[in-house]
């Protein structure tokens, strides 16, 4: 996950890293880590480099010249102002928004959006299910125009996630499956998997204790040799992300090759 390579921005957990994000790829390549997830934050918008010709161009450079790819884009953007929350102006301009980071990422060969149905962005009510589902099914052409797949990581319950993505059109929509999150809400592992493990295209690691925050790899409520297991029994060919809790000492890049190594283990342990 972008940032992760970086000193913390203001002490948050995830954010872009203004000052470092080029460096990332220098240093993403010299420890064999193969692809990074962009991050896009609402403050600060339109001066990411992804929404920029001039940034997008530099994006390009450093992938090509670090042989790092950009498969994926988390929109942070999207939890801290969700559009299908707002109104009128104010859900047209986020749409807008919306619509401005697809082309990019079309652009630049980013095929995977995930929108977090979680924290700020959680679906609370009918209307906002609604407002959403309305925009996405309107919009499903263009993003098959684009090669783009839009998915959804969410804090629903395994029956409820698996009701809402039938609705949905598996060539375009999906699944972001967050290891801490569902274990920081306590649900089940083979039952999440059983439920919708189809329509999983991208997997977020992390390590959350039980209704609580992120924590190191192994020190959280995760069962990690679990998952591991249950998905090798489906025919997942997608990304892991390490979304990782922060480094206590600063020491982000070990931290990082730990977990990496760890998770490598995991997938040759229970590969079919």
């Amino acid at each position: 996950m972008q940032g992760r390579l970086s000193p913390q921005v203001n002490g948050k957990i995830q954010a872009f890293p203004w000052k470092h994000w080029q460096n990332e790829f220098k240093i993403a390549s010299e420890n064999n880590f193969k692809i990074i997830e962009w991050t896009i934050d609402q403050e600060r918008f339109l001066e990411n480099p992804l929404m920029t010709e001039d940034g997008k161009a530099e994006i390009k450079r450093i992938s090509k010249k670090y042989e790092v790819k950009i498969p994926s884009l988390t929109g942070d953007c999207f939890m801290e102002s969700p559009f299908w929350k707002l109104y009128g102006k104010d859900r047209n301009d986020r749409i807008k928004d919306f619509l401005k980071i697809s082309k990019s990422c079309s652009d630049l060969g980013i095929n995977i959006i995930v929108i977090p149905l979680v924290d700020g962005g959680s679906i609370e009510k009918t209307d906002q299910s609604k407002s959403l589902t309305e925009f996405l099914f309107e919009k499903e052409n263009l993003f098959m125009e684009m090669g783009l797949k839009i998915i959804f990581e969410s804090d629903f319950n395994p029956k409820k996630l698996k009701s809402f993505i039938k609705n949905f059109n598996p060539e375009v929509f999906g699944i972001n499956y967050d290891i801490g999150n569902s274990a920081s809400l306590d649900y089940n592992t083979k039952e999440e998997l059983s439920a919708y493990g189809n329509r999983i295209y991208n997997v977020h690691i992390k390590d959350r204790v039980l209704f609580g925050s992120t924590v190191p790899l192994g020190e959280g409520n995760a069962n990690l040799p679990l998952f591991f297991e249950t998905l090798s029994k489906l025919d997942y060919c997608g990304n892991f992300i390490l979304q990782t809790a922060r480094s206590k000492n600063g020491q982000h890049l070990s931290d990082l090759i730990k977990y990496r190594i760890l998770i490598e283990k995991l997938i040759k342990k229970y590969e079919t």
